[in-house]
């Protein structure tokens, strides 16, 4: 494994780290908790020391689970986790006041609980899981903030910014009040790249790149006979004729780069740790072959100038979490 700095914080987090949105078991199906817990073991022994996860996974299962593994880790790790929005709507919705989403009580409260779940006395990255700029000069979520780091239950804090709106936050990072951004950051969503990466590297923010896979596009792994488990999110995620759209971009990813559709997954990571400004990629993690899959990814350096040129030409501009 190798280890970026985290920003400012100064972690030197693994350049794959695990995100643990799929562990939660609530809207991804299919994987059990027994196999949950083997694939963080095995992440945390293959050199992941970045923990992703938020309260509203499954109302903090996901949390549990690590801290069933982690909680005695023989090691350091890095544990991030986030604030759900108390309305429960993601993304943020423009027009709707912080008071109904990020109160101070509720950010409070929500981290004591996150606490309890990880069974640690502070959290390492504490992250609110919604953005919206109109709320940059409220002093709710400031003051928040503030005291929790000022008790030591938090030790630095970021925000999970909006599905495909990177440049929402360009005016909160200006400020210096956060320490890290959670961006979707893919082939397919490659926007991160002209302004808020080259600000982040401007004010040491610390980037953690979210959705590698684009929920599992870039796996190679989905085609037109894919069925998901009835009540997955992937069901609506990959509605309608969105899989044959999915396969054509793949083979053509694929003809382009001359790769495999099976070296798609690793094209993808490496992809994402070719831009400097990027400190870890966090890829869902449920089984075994994922996570060797995965962590082998650094080792293989990042993609040469024509191999990135060639997959800038495949951008795909959409939003396949509207209905």
């Amino acid at each position: 494994m190798l280890y970026r700095k985290l920003g400012r914080t100064n972690f030197e987090v693994s350049e794959i780290g695990y995100g643990a949105w799929g562990i939660g078991g609530k809207q991804w199906l299919g994987a059990s908790d027994q196999g949950a817990l083997k694939a963080v073991q095995l992440a945390f022994d293959k050199g992941v020391n970045f923990f992703d996860t938020a309260l509203a996974y499954n109302e903090g299962h996901s949390e549990r689970l690590l801290a069933r593994v982690l909680e005695h880790a023989p090691r350091p790790v890095h544990i991030a986790t986030k604030v759900p929005p108390k309305n429960l709507l993601w993304p943020a919705r423009p027009g709707i006041g912080i008071d109904d989403v990020f109160p101070y009580d509720h950010i409070i409260h929500s981290t004591e609980t996150s606490l309890r779940n990880l069974r640690r006395d502070w959290i390492d990255l504490q992250q609110l899981h919604v953005w919206n700029p109109e709320w940059l000069d409220r002093d709710e979520w400031r003051r928040a903030f503030e005291d929790l780091r000022t008790s030591g239950k938090v030790r630095f804090i970021g925000v999970s910014i909006n599905d495909h709106q990177p440049d929402s936050a360009l005016d909160l990072i200006r400020t210096g009040l956060i320490d890290t951004v959670q961006v979707i950051y893919n082939i397919y969503d490659q926007t991160p790249a002209e302004n808020l990466f080259p600000l982040c590297q401007q004010h040491n923010i610390g980037v953690i790149a979210r959705v590698p896979f684009d929920e599992g596009s870039l796996t190679g792994r989905i085609n037109e006979d894919t069925v998901f488990p009835a009540g997955d999110f992937r069901e609506s995620y990959f509605a309608g004729d969105r899989k044959r759209q999915v396969m054509e971009h793949n083979a053509a990813i694929c003809r382009d780069l001359g790769v495999p559709l099976e070296g798609l997954a690793a094209l993808a990571l490496r992809f994402c740790l070719s831009n400097p400004a990027v400190s870890t990629v966090i890829p869902g993690m449920r089984s075994l072959s994922s996570v060797d899959a995965n962590t082998s990814v650094p080792g293989q350096g990042p993609l040469p100038p024509h191999a990135l040129e060639a997959l800038a030409r495949h951008a795909w501009d959409r939003n396949f979490y509207q209905a």
